[in-house]
């Protein structure tokens, strides 16, 4: 069974009145098959979490380990992570001039196994993942996010992710600028990605209202850059009522 371990991590980032200590000491495992939501206000550190975790350069970790199935994550270049499992939805995806949606898939597809898919079965999947997604087929001969709506976006993500097949996903509030019924699609996509493969799942929200589509196994509030508390769906439930107030002085601390 494959496992993410996080081990008293430590983040520094350079702004322009120095460094600015982001992640004070987190802790947190994932095992293959769950699905955990990180929440916490607004500068608690969920996204630098993420893009560490991914490999961004802007980020110094200053202390700690992020192992995967044992092997040091902190190592590896960005492609070497994505390689060996790691994937990350990001909160703004970026767009790829000159690049089509299809020629992206195909090149991530075969730099992630090394050989290129079947084409006849690569096709199909893609067909299917995009329907499913209910993306028109005109997206894929588009570049990549050039000219879609912050939908399309994040359902190009949900695409890849699909289609990648990681060990582990990080979803960087994929649900941020969502209406509902693309709420409701991206959810189903990522529902039938961990059923259909088993990938673990680090879910970064604000809200609560995507964990109503995605239910996850296990729950941790971020505040000042590590974890306040920790629980199970419930705990989603009582942030939906009390906010994060209470967290405030330790925030302040």
């Amino acid at each position: 069974m494959s496992v993410l371990e996080i081990k008293n991590l430590h983040v520094n980032v350079e702004t322009d009145q120095g460094t600015r200590e982001i992640l004070r000491g987190v802790d947190l495992v994932i095992n293959e098959g769950e699905i955990h939501a990180i929440m916490g206000p607004n500068g608690s550190g969920k996204s630098t979490l993420a893009y560490t975790i991914a490999g961004h350069p802007k980020y110094q970790v200053v202390e700690g380990e992020i192992l995967l199935d044992g092997e040091n994550v902190l190592e590896m270049t960005v492609d070497e992570r994505a390689r060996a499992g790691l994937f990350l939805a990001m909160q703004y995806p970026v767009e790829i001039p000159g690049v089509t949606v299809t020629n992206f898939l195909r090149t991530a597809k075969t730099a992630i196994e090394g050989e290129a898919p079947s084409v006849r079965t690569w096709v199909k999947d893609v067909r299917e993942s995009m329907a499913n997604l209910k993306m028109d087929s005109a997206f894929a001969e588009r570049n990549v996010n050039e000219g879609f709506s912050g939908g399309e976006k994040k359902r190009n993500e949900i695409l890849q992710l699909e289609l990648l097949k990681p060990k582990f996903a990080v979803l960087d509030e994929t649900d941020s600028g969502l209406d509902v019924d693309a709420l409701k699609i991206v959810s189903e996509g990522v529902n039938r990605a961990h059923e259909n493969t088993g990938l673990g799942i680090l879910l970064i929200t604000h809200y609560t209202r995507i964990l109503r589509y995605i239910k996850p196994d296990f729950v941790h509030v971020f505040v000042a850059g590590k974890i306040a508390e920790q629980g199970g769906p419930e705990l989603a439930e009582r942030l939906e009522e009390e906010g994060y107030d209470r967290f405030q002085p330790a925030q302040q601390a």
